[in-house]
């Protein structure tokens, strides 16, 4: 994201008027949310002043600070001493969508019945970059929402989800890790549910991708 991330973390990169984070704040207290957890660890400082600043929409802003970044997988088990029910909304500060996150609120009572332990928000692989990491099943079983699984056709995971937090606190805290192998443990146990973004979503990693929805949002609304 260089040069716009030399002197601001990536999660204030501003996108359709506001900073990233900002809209994902919003996104989680409409749907009921009222205790946010943000690992920080590059120019934390900035991005906790930052955080401060803004319109939290009534909701409890808890920063868990990592002195080197921890990926995703060290991020939140180190974080997750924090997570305070059974079921945890998992969204990558790098990403812009327009899902509703209310639709993951079946996802959160099938955790919380112990039905699964991890629920994906997926979309379809863009042309060129990694992804394709699950497939989907086409209907739902009963009380459980669609299961992953390794077949085809491959979707991509779209950095939305719900995860158990039991499986969370469960992680080695303090390590540097991937979390994709433990997805994939949860999948072959068919512990893993999903679901296909009905929305536009774009993962936002390139100054390009920064000016493309700009632009997007500035021609829409002409």
């Amino acid at each position: 994201m260089r040069p716009l991330t030399d002197h601001l973390p990536k999660p204030l990169v501003e996108v359709r008027g506001r900073p990233l984070i900002a809209h994902h704040i919003e996104k989680l207290a409409a749907m009921g949310v009222r205790r946010i957890v943000i690992n920080v660890s590059y120019l934390a400082d900035a991005l906790v002043t930052a955080v401060k600043s803004m319109d939290n929409f009534g909701c409890d802003i808890v920063f868990s600070v990592e002195n080197i970044a921890l990926e995703s997988g060290g991020g939140i088990a180190t974080a997750s001493p924090h997570f305070l029910g059974a079921a945890t909304v998992v969204v990558s500060a790098d990403i812009y969508s327009e899902f509703d996150y209310q639709k993951l609120l079946p996802a959160i009572h099938s955790i919380e019945n112990g039905h699964c332990d991890a629920h994906f928000v997926m979309v379809p692989p863009t042309p060129g970059q990694p992804g394709g990491e699950f497939a989907l099943d086409t209907a739902e079983r009963g009380w459980m929402l669609p299961l992953l699984h390794n077949g085809v056709p491959r979707l991509t995971l779209a950095n939305i989800g719900v995860l158990g937090t039991k499986f969370c606190q469960a992680l080695p805290r303090g390590q540097r890790f991937r979390l994709l192998p433990h997805y994939q443990d949860l999948v072959d146990r068919e512990r893993a549910t999903g679901q296909l973004c009905d929305a536009p979503w774009w993962n936002v990693t390139t100054p390009d991708d920064v000016k493309a929805l700009n632009l997007l949002a500035v021609v829409t609304k002409e």
